[in-house]
């Protein structure tokens, strides 16, 4: 799964990606479904999710993007403020893949070649 910060600005800065790994860990973790890995770059994240068949993909996502934004948003409100007029972290869009054909320790070591923000 990939979430892109709005307009691509590059606002996940080093203190933030922490910060959204405990947020999805907690999430997923409401909606009995497990983070295997994250990360990200300035711009968008990664998150190779183990998912529940039983809940319902579309609000799944929506609630991991507007969690994530409201909490980032209020703990960072400074340093966003200079990117951002609009209370936005995420895109609209998404992008998700089955993974299918690919071993979990393939999707994992992609996850975890991502550059990681400065």
């Amino acid at each position: 799964m990939v979430f892109v910060t709005k307009y691509r600005k590059k606002v996940i800065a080093s203190e933030i990606l922490p910060q959204l790994h405990k947020i999805f860990d907690e999430t997923c973790q409401k909606w009995e479904c497990e983070l295997v890995e994250f990360n990200g770059e300035v711009d968008h994240v990664h998150l190779l999710i183990t998912f529940n068949p039983k809940v319902q993909l579309s609000k799944f996502i929506a609630n991991l993007k507007t969690v994530s934004s409201r909490l980032i948003r209020r703990d960072f409100a400074d340093y966003l403020a200079r990117f951002y007029t609009k209370p936005v972290l995420w895109t609209g869009s998404y992008f998700v893949a089955s993974g299918g054909g690919v071993t979990i320790d393939q999707l994992k070591q992609y996850v975890e070649h991502q550059s990681t923000p400065t």
